[in-house]
């Protein structure tokens, strides 16, 4: 396929795909294309799950991947309006009903010390839909609480007391940091935006993937690209965040981009290699079948860093 073809192709899919590919390939932002989303397609299907409970699944956290906090960070990844009402509604409950004793949004009442990297995609999705900023004061002490002296974040800093920062947290927290000074919100932003460029420094440390002892990869699943990518870290999600955050292109991201590069099928798409095991509402692609997800961010990214020498 030419890259006229597979541009065509991306716009022939659904209303989340054809609103994204249209902003960030052609650069052309249609707030109308963005409004179809929550009422066609897989936006509208993840809005009919929604019970009477103003939640999805079981609870908050319970089952993955359908309770409600997933359920939000697939709304926010497929760019749905940042005014949709339902999901708005329920990051509100989310705010009166699972605050922790930290400060952090806790998963379960039964635990005492709340989960940071739960707390990113949380605030992801909630500066994404424009929740009330004072009522997000409390979650923004608790994840700067969690910065480590390594320049990352660790879900098990506070639990079992990690003292090496994880990539797979870092990027999700990463990702809060950066939704939430891109939507205007001001209380400690500073001292986000210190932690945010820390983080993204311990990704490029990594090399995106590879060990700073020994130079290996640090697990082979960071070099797989499902979608919905979940909590877990893999260089595509990786490089996606670093495009959006504007980072030019840095030699220590050559290594993950030629292997996202080898990735691409003869056809010049990207397949979906198989989804993280565990309960889900619906699947928007096949996995082993060519991707509109990871076709349409891995174009992004190249056209970001846009690296010819590969």
């Amino acid at each position: 396929m030419n890259p006229d073809s597979i541009l065509q192709w991306l716009l022939e899919g659904d209303a989340s795909i054809r609103y994204q590919a249209q902003r960030d390939l052609l650069k052309k932002d249609d707030p109308s294309l963005q409004e179809q989303i929550s009422k066609e397609g897989w936006g509208a299907q993840y809005l009919s799950l929604r019970n009477s409970r103003k939640q999805w699944g079981k609870d908050f956290y319970q089952p993955k991947w359908t309770s409600t906090h997933y359920t939000l960070l697939d709304l926010r990844n497929l760019c749905m309006s940042p005014q949709q009402k339902e999901a708005r509604e329920t990051i509100d409950l989310i705010l009166k009903q699972y605050k922790g004793r930290d400060g952090g949004i806790n998963a379960a009442k039964s635990l005492t010390d709340s989960d940071v990297c739960i707390n990113g995609m949380f605030l992801n999705y909630a500066a994404y839909f424009r929740a009330d900023e004072e009522r997000l004061h409390s979650v923004v002490d608790f994840i700067l609480g969690q910065h480590m002296s390594d320049g990352g974040f660790n879900c098990h800093s506070n639990r079992i007391g990690a003292v090496h920062s994880s990539l797979h947290t870092t990027l999700s927290v990463a990702e809060g940091i950066l939704e939430y000074s891109r939507n205007g919100y001001r209380y400690r932003l500073a001292d986000l935006k210190r932690a945010g460029s820390r983080s993204e420094e311990f990704m490029l440390v990594h090399k995106l993937y590879q060990s700073h002892r020994t130079g290996k990869t640090i697990h082979p699943s960071m070099l797989r690209i499902p979608y919905p990518s979940r909590w877990y870290y893999d260089i595509l999600r990786a490089l996606d965040y670093f495009r959006l955050a504007g980072v030019p292109y840095d030699e220590r991201m050559k290594d993950a981009l030629t292997i996202l590069l080898a990735k691409r099928r003869s056809d010049q798409r990207w397949p979906l290699q198989a989804a993280h095991p565990g309960k889900r509402h619906f699947d928007m692609e096949k996995p082993g079948q060519p991707s509109r997800w990871n076709t349409l961010r891995a174009l992004r990214v190249l056209n970001h860093f846009n690296p010819p020498k590969y």
